[in-house]
């Protein structure tokens, strides 16, 4: 069996150098292309001299048409921009898009469901293999507690542009997937002065920032008289790399559709 080729984008940032040494090493795949945003000044660079490595022959473009013409996947953290424009582009190619980037809106989500009728979109705020088993045991207590007040804890590196991060609204989501109801009418994402009582029902956030922290997450479950934190801290960036690449395998050969990495995980 010949290996999967993969177009890695965002490919001079801390995620896409990752990729680029996870997929040197790893077996069954191969890089073809790796992009990057027009301007940018690493255009025309080695990607693997950039990741630490020799040289590998593939120098960042920008042009994204070509690379995608010619690969079976693209994985994707970068701005939800030019993720929505590599999902109709996926589409047009019907290749596999897994999407790490997070923070689209309703308008972006409904983009990537389109998109997934012609391509298979694997999509997740975390690939972290660890963090969507942590999703599926926030589910189950959150069914089993229903009267324990949840609170979802993030930390993470000083440079972080968004908040609450993907991953503590994934979280967020499967309490509220375990309790039945939408997340967006039962979500608190900040406190600040006389706010009174927590209501019933709430799903609170509270998002930390600074240093390095690649990713700490939380989510406590508090009862009378007992408390319950369930939780997962990523050490390194290769986790997500390495959940991605197992994403783009698996979604090799599926039919078009819009999955999580549950169900590469099948939880």
């Amino acid at each position: 069996m010949s290996d999967l080729k993969i177009v890695v984008t965002g490919a001079s940032g801390r995620m896409g150098r990752t990729l680029i040494r996870q997929i040197a090493q790893g077996s069954g795949i191969t890089l073809c292309g790796a992009l990057e945003m027009e301007g940018h000044p690493n255009l025309g660079l080695d990607s693997g001299t950039l990741a630490g490595m020799q040289p590998n022959g593939i120098t960042l473009t920008a042009d994204p048409l070509p690379l995608l013409a010619s690969a079976q996947a693209v994985v994707d953290f970068t701005t939800p921009m030019v993720s929505l424009m590599l999902a109709d582009l996926a589409a047009q190619a019907r290749i596999v898009h897994v999407i790490g980037t997070t923070g689209f809106d309703d308008k972006g989500e409904a983009r990537i469901k389109a998109a997934a009728r012609h391509a298979v979109i694997v999509k997740s705020g975390n690939m972290s293999m660890g963090v969507n088993l942590l999703a599926v045991l926030v589910e189950r207590a959150a069914k089993s507690l229903p009267d324990y007040d949840i609170e979802v804890l993030e930390m993470h590196h000083r440079n972080k542009v968004d908040a609450p991060s993907g991953t503590a609204l994934l979280l967020g989501e499967a309490a509220a997937a375990g309790r039945g109801v939408a997340l967006g009418k039962h979500w608190v994402k900040s406190r600040d002065g006389h706010t009174g009582a927590r209501k019933e029902g709430d799903i609170g956030f509270a998002t930390l920032r600074g240093g390095t922290v690649v990713g700490e997450h939380s989510v406590i479950l508090a009862g009378s008289g007992e408390r319950i934190t369930l939780s997962h801290t990523a050490e390194d960036r290769s986790i997500f790399a390495h959940g991605a690449l197992t994403a783009a395998r698996w979604g090799h050969g599926k039919k078009p559709g819009l999955y999580a990495m549950t169900d590469v995980l099948g939880l």
